[in-house]
């Protein structure tokens, strides 16, 4: 934060990356953990600048091997390709079978990586709850990888993977590393060829990866609507699906109620309020969309729109390759068009903001009803059971 010039700043860079692998390599979170919670109370842009450390040196790894008698230094990178999923079924997880991998690392290889480069994609499709929780587990997996790209070896499926709430609307990941000679381009639009039109060239890595890889996803998850995102460096990637998932719920949501309650969009009213940690002025962490038809104040389904990083609710330009032409609405309005593009034209705003509240006995958030009151979500009695969950 201090430094004057880019050659002080690496300095403290290379200090501050060698003392973190130290302590990721040793599985020492509790370390990086106590540091960041004391700069968050204390030094809010020296927290960023720690955080975006904590995030680059677990999501990255240099190897250094000896060729003729000159050692060669390798990078590698982390990556994560997103999967939006919908569906009123379940979306799956777990082993990706091996002629399912192979086909989609050619695909992968072929149309977003740069000449010279070496990848291992992990056998798994994971869900969110499955990921990494920690920096160690994602420095840990990211060195995994990377050895297997680089030496060609086989990873084994992930074992006894953690359980997944079925949602109507949900992510699914693919975590590949990619391993290339240091400081040689890891993606097609960092190529030499593409640098004078990057947005374009990554535009059309994009749209072949999704029209390659969509038809052998599919195979992976019978009965869902799905679309790729576009894969990037792992933390990037997750915060972009994280974001991305949001309006799919949306659409979700009132594609479950229409077919369920056998209504149409413009039968239904949304209400839609503020719930963040209670304090004297409650900041707002999420908001929380309750459904109600549009004669009742029963509220019959609800899901949760979360802000993310420094997202608040006056908005923030988006982060990664996307921020180049989006323009970013506020949330609330976001949701509103959302809403709107589902077939919703009767929406409540609720100006009060409510600590986020839970059912005491089964954990679902509590929404607010047309008055204001938060209550739970209950679909009527006489509706045929199912899997769905809120998101």
């Amino acid at each position: 934060m201090q430094a004057a010039s880019r050659a002080e700043e690496r300095a403290w860079e290379r200090q501050l990356d060698t003392q973190l692998q130290k302590l990721l390599k040793t599985n020492h979170q509790d370390s990086i953990d106590s540091a960041l919670n004391a700069l968050f109370r204390d030094d809010l842009a020296s927290y960023d600048v720690l955080m975006d450390t904590v995030e680059a040196v677990s999501e990255s790894a240099m190897m250094v091997e000896q060729k003729d008698g000159v050692d060669v230094t390798w990078q590698a990178l982390l990556i994560a390709a997103p999967i939006l999923a919908w569906t009123r079924f379940s979306i799956a997880t777990g082993t990706i079978p091996a002629d399912l991998l192979a086909t989609l690392g050619a695909h992968f290889s072929a149309h977003l990586l740069a000449g010279g480069t070496k990848m291992a994609i992990a056998p798994t499709l994971y869900s969110i709850d499955q990921l990494p929780r920690t920096h160690a587990e994602t420095y840990a997996l990211t060195h995994k990888l990377a050895a297997a790209a680089h030496k060609g070896g086989t990873i084994k499926p992930a074992p006894q993977l953690e359980e997944t709430a079925p949602f109507l609307a949900d992510t699914r990941y693919m975590l590949i590393t990619i391993v290339a000679p240091a400081g040689d381009p890891l993606f097609r639009w960092q190529e030499p060829q593409h640098q004078l039109h990057v947005v374009q060239e990554r535009e059309r890595s994009l749209e072949q990866w999704r029209t390659q890889a969509t038809a052998n996803v599919a195979r992976l998850m019978p009965g869902c609507g799905i679309e790729l995102l576009l894969p990037e460096a792992y933390y990037v990637a997750c915060r972009e699906a994280d974001k991305l998932i949001r309006p799919i719920s949306i659409r979700a949501a009132v594609h479950y109620l229409t077919n369920t309650l056998g209504v149409e969009p413009s039968d239904l009213r949304a209400v839609v309020a503020g719930f963040g940690e209670e304090a004297p002025d409650i900041q707002i962490d999420e908001y929380r969309v309750a459904f109600t038809m549009r004669q009742s104040a029963d509220v019959v389904y609800g899901i949760v729109w979360p802000l993310y990083g420094q997202e608040d609710e006056s908005g923030t330009p988006v982060e990664g390759p996307l921020a180049i032409t989006h323009d970013a609405l506020s949330p609330l309005n976001e949701i509103v068009a959302h809403l709107n593009e589902a077939g919703i034209a009767h929406i409540k705003r609720i100006n009060e903001r409510y600590a986020a509240e839970y059912c005491d006995d089964c954990g679902s958030p509590l929404f607010a009803d047309p008055t204001g009151e938060l209550v739970h979500a209950e679909m009527p009695d006489d509706t045929p059971t199912g899997s769905e969950h809120f998101h």
